[in-house]
This record gives structure tokens, sequence and C-alpha cells, in this order.
């Protein structure tokens, strides 16, 4: 597939934990079929990682291994088939470590690797060796049910293909704690002796909060990633570009400078920025990749530094029309700043729901809405902010499916900040009335967004 943002196109936004069945069965396919016949080319699925206690799939036990809540069936095991054996050598970067700390954390009764026993913990060869021997059945079935997870998604992604459907992933830039990762790479992360962060991620105190947010994640080693050639970041992206047509790095900034904040502070204040190698590690990524589709996730205070950066290797960056309604006329996410090399929506997974935006604002500030977007009360709010999106120059236009709906707060993805009842939505076929699809597809040319076939 060429690269997908070289074409005007509209995509939709929902995470396969939001199909009916929340699984990669037959509503994925049927989904394909929903998204052709309304003239949708770009799917954006979010990460497809397995989550941790809060569901979230941007915390995840693995960069690499895929979500098993996602798997429909399981076939029986048949662990002497070629293609399975070839596909354990295939992705030998990663497996083992990762079902050797499955199997580690279901023997330490599912505590954290820096929790564990010292020869799990520092990775002993001989107690590594006698975990993998004794758990020879588990073992393998956990590389089975990967198999079968990466088999189901890359005929989906097939499936995806020949309706000229571009799969839009995503890639946190941090990686938990508590990951396959970390416990197998200690020497990328900045971590003591005993595997704990000398200093931990998050973002400074800013408009919206006066501490600022601490994520926890271990900041990178890039001192030594960059003397071993950037190898994790190139495997860890190659392994996306397999399951993806594109991928956004999620907290862009953080390539230019991370916000280092020492880990015995409970907030973000006492932080500092420290400048990484982003441009280097780009430069290698893009001399290794070739051609592909990235996108950069530049939401929130970005500084003309990580600007230079995004624009250095021609980026696109992101708009949101939520964000749009201010008095400020040089605001990237108002329509008239939306130029080619954007990609607008009027709301993320981390938004509301549009209808549920709408009704949370004093009647002035709906008023002010409608005036800026030059509609009448009597159009809903939902199709007035999807035609203004279709309408900008950005080279993609992506919708929630929740806006297509006009669906509330009720059926909200994710509220940044908290842990409960977060990534639960689904979507039931009865939702989608007959005539969505065509509604869609009218708007979609309308505003010339269609995808010619190949």
């Amino acid at each position: 597939m060429n690269n997908p943002l070289h074409q005007r196109r509209a995509g939709i936004l929902l995470h396969p934990t939001s199909l009916p069945s929340g699984k990669m069965d037959d509503d994925a396919i049927n989904w394909l079929n929903f998204m052709q016949d309304a003239g949708l080319s770009v799917w954006q699925v979010l990460p497809l990682g397995f989550p941790q206690l809060s569901l979230s799939p941007y915390l995840c036990n693995s960069a690499f291994a895929m979500n098993p809540a996602l798997l429909d069936d399981y076939p029986e095991l048949v662990a002497d088939d070629p293609s399975f054996l070839q596909w354990i050598d295939d992705q030998s970067y990663w497996l083992e470590d990762f079902v050797l700390y499955c199997i580690l954390r279901q023997e330490n009764q599912e505590k954290a690797w820096f929790d564990w026993p010292e020869p799990h913990k520092h990775r002993e060869l001989a107690a590594l060796k006698l975990a993998k021997e004794t758990n020879h059945a588990y073992f393998v079935a956990i590389c089975w049910e990967q198999y079968q997870l990466d088999t189901r998604w890359q005929y989906v992604k097939q499936q995806a293909a020949e309706r000229d459907i571009a799969i839009f992933g995503d890639m946190p830039i941090f990686v938990a704690h508590d990951s396959a990762d970390v416990w197998a790479n200690r020497e990328c992360f900045l971590l003591d002796e005993d595997g704990q962060p000398e200093l931990v991620a998050g973002v400074p105190p800013d408009y919206f909060s006066e501490t600022g947010q601490r994520w926890g994640n271990p900041h990178y080693n890039w001192e030594h990633i960059k003397a071993t050639g950037f190898e994790w970041w190139i495997e860890r992206m190659k392994h996306h570009y397999r399951l993806y047509d594109i991928v956004r790095i999620d907290h862009f900034r953080g390539l230019q400078a991370s916000w280092m904040i020492p880990a015995s502070c409970e907030t973000a204040i006492d932080g500092y920025w420290q400048e990484v190698p982003g441009a280097e590690l780009l430069t290698t990524l893009m001399e290794s990749l070739g051609d592909v589709s990235m996108v950069a996730e530049d939401l929130g205070m970005i500084t003309p530094e990580v600007t230079k950066l995004r624009d250095q290797f021609e980026l696109p960056g992101m708009s949101v029309l939520q964000f749009s309604f201010d008095g400020f006329e040089d605001n990237p996410h108002k329509p008239e700043n939306i130029h080619q090399n954007r990609i607008v929506y009027t709301g993320t997974h981390d938004n509301d729901t549009t209808l549920g935006w709408y009704n949370s604002l004093e009647q002035h500030q709906q008023d002010f809405v409608y005036e800026r977007l030059g509609k009448s009360h009597d159009t809903p709010i939902c199709p007035a902010l999807i035609e203004s999106a279709m309408a900008t120059e950005a080279c993609l236009a992506v919708v929630p499916l929740q806006d297509f709906l006009q669906l509330d707060t009720e059926s909200r993805m994710n509220t940044p900040g908290t842990v409960e009842n977060n990534w639960l939505w689904r979507f039931d076929w009865q939702q989608i009335p007959e005539t969505l699809a065509s509604e869609i597809k009218h708007t979609v040319v309308t505003h010339q967004r269609l995808k010619e076939s190949n």
C-alpha cells in the first residue's frame, strides 16, 4: 500500500474492543464492510497491546504482544505446525522474554517483576532455563495464543487492504515499568541496581493541573540506546508496521525533550526538561523503515523545538475541533488554520463525545460554537462539527463512531487521569441506522475525501 496520507481521505476511530463482540471475529469484517459502504478509507484502531488492570492499551505488559481478549476462538494447539514454528523464530526478538515474563508473574502471585525473587528479577540464566523447562506446556500455549492473535489480525488487515482501507495504529512513547520490555532490557532504561526507576515520566504543571501529571513510566537510557544504533526502537517500529499501515507516536514532544521527575517526588512539580536524541532516532528509523506513514501526536503545550522536529521529518500533526473554540486566531485547532499536513478530529478517544462536550458548555459558549461554525442551531452539533472537519484542508479527517451516532457522555471511551470505567464502551449493530453509511459517504464525496480504487 502506498503512503495512505498522500491522498485526501476520511476515517473513523474505533478500538476493536468497541466492536459488539469486542473481538476480531465476524464483527471486524462486517465493520470493514460498513466502512467501505460509507466511503471511509482509514480505520484508526489505537494500540492493540495486552493491557494491565486499568484496561488501557497505553499501559501494557508488553510493547509487542497483542491483547488476548481480542481473540474470538482458540484453535487446537499444534506444536509442530511449520508456520507456527517459523513465526516463533520470526518473533524471537521479543517473544521468549514476554512468555517468560508471563510464566514468572504467575509463579510469583502476579507481583511486578521488580518484586520477584532475586534470580527471577535479575534474569539469572539457570532460573530462566528452569522456569521454561518446568512450564513447557504453558510456554508453548502462550506462544500459540500470540500466534493466533497475529494470524487473525493479519487476516483482518488483509481484508481491509482489499477494501482500500488503511489501518491506523498507535504507539505509546513510553512503556510500563512492570513490563516484559523493561524486565528484559533494563540497560535501555534509567533504573538502579534493584530495578527501580531513578527518574519517571510525566508532564509539568500547566493550566489544567497545578501539580502536573506523574505517569511513573521509567525514562529511556538514551546514551545506551544510541550506542546500540537504536536497535530496540527499530525492532519496535518494525513490529508496529507489521500491524498497521499508519503509526502515530503518542506524546511526540517526548522525542524532543522529556520531563524528568525524581522518582521520590509524589507529583510532577519538581521535574526538569532534558533533551533527547529524537532527530537521530527518527533519521535512523526512516533509513531502516523506508517511506512509512508516521504521525506526530502534538497536542498540548508544544514548543518551537518540537514543531521544528516534527516539520524536519514532514510528519503530520493533529488538530481537534473541540479545542478550536476560543478567541485566539492562531489556535492550530481552528478549521481555517488546519493545513494539508494535519489530521483533523472532531474529538479523540481522550475527549468526551462531541454531544457530551457540547452539552457541558454554557449557553453563551454553545452560541459561540455555532457562530464560529457558521451554522444555525437547527443543525445538530455532531453533523455540524463533522462537516467542519471534512471541509478542512487536512489530509485526513477522523471521526469517532460515537460522533457519527450522536451519542452523549455515557458512550465516552476514556477520561484521562482516571482508571475506573474506561475502555469499556461497545456499540451494537442495532445502533447503526440503515441510512448511516450512505449519509457518511455523501459527506465524504462532497468534500472530496473518497479514496480512489487501486
